[in-house]
């Protein structure tokens, strides 16, 4: 089993690494043919910190594990506002100016209202994933009109385009985006695999696993990012990076298991998971939110973050 956890890890790292390959070279090549760097900021990059779990889960769901999928999605928003927001905020109380991010946060908590919607009734239906997933292309066409309608001086454009990289040749990012699109598939394949056989040894549901390890796993990307970014004082760029990747944890990553494999889902995840990550987002609206100018996330609110996420995971395994 210490073997099958190595496994586990080192799968882990390639997905990273991949997701992080392929947003590098699709960056980098939307720039080149002259894409705006705020347009890739909203739209490439956002989607890239989510590329592992939409593998993850379109990965269990061919493999007929619909739980798994549908704990990754709500496991990884639970995980990236109480854990990794929360967590952030403990080493830097983080300031929110940018007039974006307040445009951003009602479609998060309507999109995850849709989601506690969908599960209610046990069951993730093919005509939801499609909903969702049409969906999850609008988003993306709103945050590119987004983009160029921005604000002058919000600072989100700023620090956005600063994280893209400049001065790499166009063969370069195709060969990176190449690499990334190689490995995602695969890591994500073979840790699935080790996350089911640690599951089955340790008597886990699928559900569990899929909102324990798996989410866990998968966020710590996220994790790494955000504290790489307030450390820059980039504080809006990290708010917008777990807001952008919750929206689309919903919008495409839990379309996958309503479309590869719709069907009847674990009760828990509708009366219980579900509702935490409602809460959650709700408390992230009310600690981020003021219509009268910019907003602190202080150590006191992400000591709070934290704890929920401690108490949840007690909740889980108790």
């Amino acid at each position: 089993m210490i073997l099958e956890a190595c496994y586990f890890l080192i799968w882990l790292i390639v997905l990273s690494w991949g997701a992080d390959r392929f947003v590098f070279g699709a960056s980098v090549l939307a720039k080149n043919i002259g894409v705006s760097p705020m347009i890739i900021g909203l739209t490439i990059v956002a989607m890239g910190s989510s590329a592992p779990e939409i593998m993850v889960a379109a990965t269990s769901s061919f493999n007929g594990n619909t739980n798994t999928a549908v704990g990754n999605a709500l496991g990884s928003n639970i995980t990236n506002i109480a854990l990794v927001l929360g967590f952030t905020a403990l080493l830097k109380p983080l300031s929110i100016a940018s007039s974006t991010l307040k445009k951003e946060m009602p479609v998060l908590l309507l999109v995850t209202l849709l989601a506690v919607y969908f599960l209610s009734d046990f069951l993730l239906l093919k005509i939801e994933g499609l909903v969702l997933i049409i969906l999850f292309f609008v988003v993306i066409g709103g945050l590119t009109w987004v983009s160029f309608n921005m604000e002058k001086g919000d600072l989100l454009q700023p620090e956005t385009e600063s994280e893209i990289p400049s001065g790499v040749p166009t063969s370069k990012a195709i060969i990176w985006l190449v690499v990334g699109m190689i490995l995602l598939p695969l890591s994500a394949h073979y840790m699935v695999n080790s996350a089911e056989i640690i599951a089955r040894y340790f008597g886990l549901s699928e559900l569990v696993i899929g909102l324990t390890i798996i989410a866990i796993g998968t966020s710590l990307p996220e994790l790494a990012a955000c504290v790489a970014g307030v450390l820059k004082s980039e504080d809006d760029l990290v708010l917008g990076n777990i807001i952008g990747s919750n929206i689309f944890n919903i919008l495409a990553v839990l379309a996958m298991p309503g479309l590869i494999a719709p069907g009847v889902i674990d009760e828990n995840a509708a009366v219980r998971d579900s509702y935490v990550m409602l809460g959650l987002t709700i408390l992230l609206l009310i600690f981020s939110f003021n219509l009268k100018g910019s907003r602190c996330i202080n150590r006191v609110e992400g000591i709070c973050l934290v704890s929920c996420f401690l108490g949840y995971q007690y909740l889980l395994f108790s």
